[in-house]
């Protein structure tokens, strides 16, 4: 046994079954000691795309995920899905494979000081060595677990890895949770509750780390609390439910804003301002912020109570109290959510240019989505990309379930979502996954289709094709400024029609999809698919001048 085995034992006994990565000859002994240690090695295209991938198998599976890739170069493309995990906040194991000992800190070749690259977007960085190889992963995965969560980067020098080793028992991780929230501040909190008319909760990112979900649902039924969610937050509570008001800050933020404003109160639950600082939207509504840290915010805000520690505890205690009918009324929220549901949808389309030639056959990308959350079944998954189409979905799609909508809104990076859907798929075989992604997002991670289509997983990659980064171009237009180098494909291609899909990539089917009707046939048949799809569906940038940044 050498001390590759050691790492492969620990992390096996902490429940951990994939690694995802890309190899070179250092990061062998590692692959041959997850061969025999029952950890299955998924070869990514991109390191990148690997940190990813195990950021959302730490999502789905409870387990730290797990990503592996070389010195140097391998280390900093692995460094952006592991800063993914750092910001939305995911138990991790990064290890890169290092030079031998006796040349780091030499100028060789690809060797970079990994502990300096890795420091500022872990919570630890930690350099194995002889005789503590066992008790650093311990460490590692105590560290990855312990709230708030994130990834541990551990750095393998290559004699180290293979090094005669103990056969010492692999020691279980003792991760922390916060201490509930002291008594005189549940006391406060609930009394702040208790005096407000109006009150409104906001779910945010950090309530995905809750024990027990089901303490969500329970207390803004119990005291009749309208709610919001972020992004990141969505199906926590099926969207469905009669209290839910939708998702903030996102497409049509300003209907929401209004909203929120005829509160007297919101009520921040496992708020992480890390996807949209409270003095953004709360405008002068008193927080009750209910977290397992203090609130980031700046002087604007007006704070009246934080009660600090452990969610699920601070949850529990608030359920305790007594409720109080707050002055919402049914037919106010039914309105309000109809009026925001209509407005995701405009009729027509603002035209940022009258004299473009529209497509034929093209969709608005609301249409598009629609389609494809009609398609889904009601408890499958979604994973998606960061643009313009990010706004659209995270208000418009209705999430049922936890762990249900797939996206990255604290380090917010392109390139997040078809890796993220293949470790979905993996993570979670008999459930129905799609991916949705613009067409500047797949051309940043398209290679991936490579590994979906080895593995066999049945996965649509539903590609919405607008030759343009979107959300820039909504953005200039917004700025009065001219549109300039966003545009994915030349205008002398897009003169009459819509290019058609190639036939495959990379051995992937692909197939394109003009119209709603379509988009579900092809939606349908990809599903039935031994393998993956590419369906291309084409949409008109403009519908999102009506609802992204209104």
């Amino acid at each position: 046994m050498n001390n590759a085995d050691v790492i492969v034992r620990a992390l096996h006994a902490a429940g951990i079954r994939h690694c995802f990565g890309v190899p070179s000859g250092n990061v062998i002994p590692l692959m041959d000691a997850m061969r025999r240690g029952g950890i299955d090695f998924v070869l990514t295209a991109h390191e990148g795309s690997a940190g990813f991938a195990a950021d959302v198998m730490a999502r789905l599976s409870g387990t730290p995920g797990f990503c592996a890739a070389t010195l140097g170069p391998g280390a900093t493309n692995l460094a952006t899905g592991v800063g993914n995990a750092w910001l939305d906040r995911s138990p991790l194991i990064a290890v890169t494979c290092n030079l031998p000992s006796s040349q780091i800190g030499r100028r060789m070749q690809m060797w970079i000081d990994h502990q300096a690259l890795f420091k500022p977007i872990t919570k630890a960085s930690i350099m194995l060595r002889p005789g503590e190889v066992m008790s650093a992963v311990r460490e590692a995965l105590t560290i990855a677990l312990s709230e708030p969560a994130g990834p541990v980067h551990l750095d393998l020098p290559e004699d180290v890895a293979v090094a005669a080793a103990a056969d010492e028992p692999a020691e279980p991780p003792s991760p922390s949770r916060r201490p509930p929230p002291p008594a005189p501040a549940i006391r406060h909190a609930a009394g702040i509750l208790a005096s407000s008319q109006r009150p409104i909760a906001v779910i945010g990112a950090n309530a995905r780390r809750m024990q027990s979900v089901e303490l969500l649902h329970r207390f803004v039924h119990h005291h009749r609390l309208p709610f919001f969610t972020t992004t990141m937050a969505k199906g926590l509570i099926d969207e469905d439910d009669e209290l839910c008001l939708g998702c903030i800050e996102r497409a049509r933020r300003q209907v929401q804003r209004a909203f929120l404003r005829r509160a007297d109160l919101i009520v921040g639950i496992g708020y992480d301002t890390v996807e949209v600082e409270y003095e953004a939207w709360a405008q002068g509504v008193g927080i009750l912020h209910v977290d397992i840290e203090p609130a980031d915010v700046d002087a604007t805000v007006d704070m009246q109570a934080e009660l600090v520690g452990d969610l699920d505890a601070a949850v529990t205690a608030l359920l305790a109290a007594a409720a109080r009918p707050p002055a919402w009324n049914g037919e106010e929220l039914r309105e309000h959510r109809r009026q925001f549901r209509q407005s995701l949808r405009p009729s027509g389309a603002v035209r940022a240019d009258p004299s473009r030639r529209l497509a034929a056959g093209s969709m608005s990308p609301h249409i598009a989505i629609d389609v494809v959350r009609d398609v889904l079944p009601r408890d499958g998954i979604l994973a998606f990309d960061v643009g313009a189409h990010t706004h659209q979905i995270a208000s418009q799609w209705t999430a049922h379930a936890a762990r249900s909508f797939l996206i990255t809104n604290g380090w917010s990076s392109m390139g997040f979502g078809l890796p993220a859907a293949i470790a979905a798929k993996i993570a979670r075989p008999d459930a129905a996954v799609v991916c949705i992604v613009g067409d500047g997002c797949f051309q940043m991670t398209c290679g991936e289709l490579a590994v979906a289509r080895r593995l066999g997983l049945s996965i649509p990659f539903v590609v919405l094709v607008d030759h343009c980064l979107s959300l820039i171009k909504v953005k200039q237009e917004r700025r009065n400024v001219p549109v300039y180098g966003t545009r994915l494909q030349d205008d002398r291609e897009l003169e009459a029609v819509w290019p058609a899909p190639p036939a495959h990539y990379f051995g992937v089917p692909a197939c394109g999809a003009a119209s709603p009707a379509e988009l579900a046939r092809l939606l349908q048949r990809a599903f039935a698919a031994p393998g993956p799809t590419v369906i291309e569906a084409a949409v008109d940038a403009d519908g999102y001048l009506e609802t992204v940044y209104d």
